[in-house]
């Protein structure tokens, strides 16, 4: 029998008992539209997460300073020092301290936001952004003067600009640990503009945080961002802050430097062993859909057992018989494997969409299915098919033609 014929008998096969098959399908069909959406959603986050990195800089240097011992400790002008020693390495250089602290715009209290102290390098004018990606909407950020004087001025986010002056903050003043600031400037939108997202921040002159926490008793968090004067470069920077941090502290445990690089590929690291994970415990349903191919495919030959006795009696082989069931298997499984592609891809439309309503940050965001994953699932829905319908057709194949003529 030809490979054509044999495909129409399946398909023949199947319509004769259309609920039968799909139900048959089913768990081909969840396993595949499962496989496609998570790893739309895998590469869709991958390239959200990447386009984020490069928005802020890939010559970006994290530096934290996780205790404090050795010599002496480590300062700002220890940093500007190093810049001025490595200007071919370093490129700008700020303090990125944190504090904890009320702030309060007349009766109202604001405890969830975050404070910190910088300075004016943490603005790069070119880009128009901060370090950390944050855009004016109006105003100006720290300046140099603001900064060495430790005046009184402030940069807050657009949670703070709307709650406390209705989108008007610009000039107005408010209170942080009781000490009055002017904002000189008002931040753009970037997360969800709620109570304690990344919109709920002010940024001070660092010295005005350095006083806040010692009236506080704590150090609060200390950091500073260090930007390299291209990607290259940036190992080379990252080294010549190691071997500084290592003669003040005496001890690589006491800080972490990290660039922009090393975050992204520690990110994809972690996201693509999630994804793996979460893969396969789809694929799982794949193997429940291939057992209820088997299954399904012993009952039709239990069924059709005088019909491979009377092919058997005029002359087909058992090849002949193996080839046709096998073919039915590898049909039933690829229609599923088709269904689920569809379902999938839809899916992960749907998925996108829903995305950009909840998280108005995620703008950008989207659930990407490649040709290659799409190709992979179907590949594998049909090796399933053929996987597990060989054992009903090789049973078929071996059948007696005798025995199956009498059977009743």
């Amino acid at each position: 029998m030809k490979v054509g014929q044999s495909f129409r008998m399946a398909i023949k096969s199947l319509l004769t008992s259309k609920v039968r098959a799909l139900l048959t399908m089913l768990g081909i069909i969840i396993g595949v539209a499962a496989v496609i959406v998570i790893v739309s959603l895998g590469n869709g986050m991958q390239q959200y997460m990447n386009a984020q990195f490069e928005q802020i800089g890939v010559n970006l240097i994290q530096v934290y300073i996780y205790s404090y011992g050795g010599n002496r400790e480590v300062t700002p002008d220890d940093f500007y020092t190093l810049a001025e020693k490595y200007p071919q390495y370093i490129d700008s250089v700020s303090p990125y301290l944190s504090a904890s602290a009320t702030v309060r715009c007349g009766a109202d209290e604001y405890s969830r936001t975050s404070i910190y102290g910088v300075s004016e390098t943490m603005y790069n004018a070119e880009k128009g952004q901060t370090a950390g990606g944050d855009k004016l909407e109006e105003g100006r950020f720290l300046s140099y003067v603001d900064v060495e004087r430790n005046q009184k001025v402030c940069v807050i986010g657009s949670y703070l600009n709307e709650d406390m002056f209705d989108g008007k903050g610009l000039g107005q003043t408010l209170t942080v640990g009781g000490v009055p600031y002017t904002v000189i400037g008002t931040l753009e939108e970037k997360a969800d503009s709620s109570e304690g997202s990344g919109d709920d921040l002010i940024y001070l002159p660092y010295g005005m945080v350095e006083q806040l926490n010692a009236l506080s008793g704590g150090m609060g968090m200390k950091s500073y961002l260090v930007t390299s004067t291209s990607q290259d470069t940036s190992s080379a920077a990252k080294g010549v802050i190691e071997s500084m941090l290592l003669r003040i502290y005496e001890d690589s445990d006491a800080y972490m430097v990290m660039t922009s690089a090393e975050m992204m590929d520690m990110m994809d690291s972690m996201l693509g062993v999630l994804m793996t994970i979460l893969v396969v415990i789809a694929a799982i349903s794949l193997v429940v859909g291939g057992i209820g191919i088997m299954n399904i495919m012993l009952v039709s030959v239990t069924e059709r057992t005088r019909e491979i006795g009377i092919r058997k009696s005029l002359g087909a082989k058992g090849k002949d018989i193996r080839s046709q069931f096998i073919i039915e298997a590898g049909t039933t499984s690829a229609i599923g494997g088709v269904i689920g592609i569809v379902l999938g891809i839809v899916l992960a439309n749907v998925f996108t969409a829903l995305v950009g309503v909840l998280m108005s940050s995620a703008e950008g965001f989207a659930a990407i299915p490649t040709a290659g994953g799409i190709a992979v699932s179907f590949g594998v829905s049909v090796g399933i098919g053929i996987l597990f319908g060989y054992l009903p057709a090789n049973k078929a194949a071996k059948l007696n033609p005798i025995d199956a003529l009498r059977y009743d």
